[in-house]
C-alpha cells in the first residue's frame, strides 16, 4: 500500500527540528525519500532557510518585548578632589557641602502603559513576522526538495542510459560475431564484418558520455545533499540509488490546480502576512501623533552626603509615571506615515503580482505536465515493438531474404526507442514534480507500507 503526503507546515517543522550535522556516508543504496530525508537533515538551502527564520524570529522578540515590563539596575561611583568641595566657615566647625566619595545603586521596574496603539500594534507584528518567516521557510524547504526530486532523476536517467548503451553494444557485439562466422564461413563479404565493426565503435562513446553523465549527476546529487565527497573517492563516487525511473498517474484538472495553489503557496502566505505588518507599520507610525505614557517604580541605596563614611547609607523605593508628547515635530511623524503608507501600497502590487505569477507557474508547470504524459503514453509500446523488429530483421537475415542493413537499422531504432521511453520517464516525473510545487505541495512522495 502506498501513502500520499504533501510537503507543508509538518515538513517544514520536521526540518526546524533536525538537529544540523553531517551525516555519515551511505553504504546502502539511497531511495529517493532516503535523498529527501537526509536534504531535510543536512542541506545547505534548508540549513541556510533556518538561519534565515531565526533571524525573524529574534526581530519578533524584540518586536513582542515593547509590551512587557522592563526591570532594570544600576548604579555610580563618583570620587572628586577635595578642592572642588565648598566649605562654609561658621565659628566653632567646617561645613561642606557634600563628600568627596559617593555611591548610589538603584532596581527599577518600568511599564509602557499608553503609546497611541503603537504597543499593541508591535505585538500583531511580532506574530506576524513569525508566520511569514515560516512561510518563507516553507518556499526555501519546497524549492530545496524539488532541486533534490530532480537531481535524482537525472541520475535515475544517466543510469537508464548506460543500460541502454549496453544493451545497443552487446546487440552489436552479437551483429559482429554473426557476421565474422559468416565471413568465414563464404556467406557475408569482408564489407558487412567492417560496418558491424563501425557500428560497434561508434557506440562506445556514447556508452563513455552516459557513464560520465552518471558521474556528474551523483556529484550534483551528493553537493545538494550537503554531503562533503570523500576526498579518496575516485572520480565515481560510491553513492549508488536503489529507485528507477517511473510514471506516478496523476489526474487533475487545470482550474482545481489554480485553486490549490491560491490556497497552498507559501508565497502567497508570506506576501499576505507582509501586507499585514506594512499595515501595523502604519499604525506605529501614526502612533508618534499621541502620547506616550509609562509608569515605574523601585528601590534606592545612595551613600549619606554628610558622613565620610561610605558603610552608611539611605535607601528607600520610588514611584512614578511618565509622559511625553511630541507636539510639533516640523513633518518627522508625517514622513514617516507617508513612508510607512508608500510601503503598505507596495506591499499590495508586489502581492497581486507573486498571485499572478503564482497562476502563471502553475500553468506553465500543467501544460508541461501534459506534454510529457502525451509523450510518455506514445512511447508506451514502442520498446516492445523494436525489440519485434530487431527480432524479424535477424530472423528475415538469417533465412536470407533479409540484408545486414535491415538488422543494424532495426537494432538502432530499439536504441533510440529506449533512450526516448527514458527521456520521457524522466521528463514525466520532473514536470510532476514542477507541477507539486506550483500548487503548492511541494514533492510528491510515495512510501511503502
Amino acid at each position: 500500500m502506498k501513502l500520499w503526503f504533501l510537503l507543508g507546515t509538518l515538513v517544514a517543522w520536521s526540518a526546524w527540528a533536525q538537529t544540523p550535522g553531517a551525516l555519515p556516508w551511505p553504504t546502502q543504496p539511497i531511495s529517493l525519500n532516503d535523498a529527501l530525508d537526509i536534504a531535510l537533515q543536512q542541506s545547505p538551502a534548508i540549513l541556510k532557510g533556518r538561519q534565515d527564520v531565526e533571524e525573524a524570529y529574534g526581530v519578533a522578540l524584540q518586536l513582542k518585548s515593547a509590551i512587557r515590563p522592563r526591570l532594570t539596575s544600576g548604579g555610580t561611583f563618583q570620587a572628586i578632589d577635595s578642592a572642588q568641595i565648598e566649605v562654609v566657615n561658621i565659628p566653632g566647625f567646617d561645613f561642606q557641602f557634600q563628600n568627596d566619595k559617593l555611591w548610589n545603586a538603584n532596581i527599577l521596574v518600568t511599564q509602557p502603559v499608553y503609546a497611541g496603539g503603537k504597543i499593541r500594534s508591535q505585538v500583531r507584528a511580532a506574530s506576524l513576522t513569525r508566520e511569514a518567516a515560516l512561510a518563507q521557510f516553507q518556499a526555501q524547504v519546497a524549492d530545496a526538495l524539488l532541486n533534490i526530486k530532480i537531481s535524482y532523476d537525472d541520475a535515475l536517467l544517466a543510469l537508464e542510459q548506460i543500460g541502454t548503451q549496453k544493451a545497443s553494444i552487446e546487440l552489436l557485439e552479437r551483429e559482429l560475431t554473426d557476421q565474422k562466422r559468416r565471413y568465414e564461413a563464404g556467406t557475408a563479404p569482408r564489407f558487412n564484418v567492417l560496418r558491424a565493426e563501425v557500428e560497434l565503435a561508434n557506440a562506445r562513446p556514447r556508452l563513455i558520455r552516459a557513464q560520465n553523465g552518471y558521474r556528474i549527476a551523483k556529484n550534483n546529487l551528493a553537493t545538494l545533499l550537503g554531503w562533503n565527497i570523500p576526498t579518496n573517492a575516485a572520480e565515481n563516487i560510491p553513492l549508488d540509488l536503489s529507485d528507477r525511473l517511473k510514471a506516478t498517474p496523476l489526474d487533475i484538472s487545470l482550474p482545481i490546480a489554480l485553486a490549490k495553489a491560491r490556497d497552498q503557496r507559501p508565497e502567497l502566505t508570506a506576501r499576505s502576512k507582509e501586507k499585514q505588518i506594512r499595515r501595523e507599520e502604519v499604525t506605529q507610525a501614526r502612533a508618534n501623533y499621541y502620547p506616550n505614557l509609562s509608569i515605574g517604580g523601585g528601590y534606592q541605596w545612595q551613600s549619606r552626603n554628610f558622613a565620610d563614611d561610605l558603610s552608611l547609607k539611605t535607601d528607600g523605593w520610588t514611584a512614578g509615571a511618565q509622559m511625553n508628547w511630541s507636539i510639533w515635530d516640523f513633518g518627522l511623524t508625517k514622513g514617516k506615515v507617508d513612508v510607512a503608507k508608500a510601503r503598505l501600497s507596495r506591499s499590495q502590487i508586489e502581492q497581486d503580482d507573486t498571485t499572478r505569477k503564482v497562476e502563471l507557474e502553475v500553468r506553465t508547470a500543467y501544460s508541461n505536465f501534459i506534454e510529457a504524459q502525451q509523450v510518455l503514453e506514445s512511447q508506451l509500446k514502442v520498446i516492445e515493438q523494436a525489440e519485434e523488429a530487431v527480432r524479424l530483421a535477424m530472423a528475415r537475415n538469417d533465412a536470407g531474404t533479409g540484408t545486414q542493413l535491415d538488422v543494424l537499422s532495426a537494432q538502432t531504432a530499439l536504441t533510440d526507442s529506449r533512450t526516448t521511453q527514458s527521456l520521457a520517464l524522466r521528463d514525466y516525473s520532473v514536470a510532476l514534480a514542477r507541477l507539486d510545487r506550483a500548487m503548492g505541495e511541494g514533492t510528491r512522495l510515495t512510501v511503502a507500507n
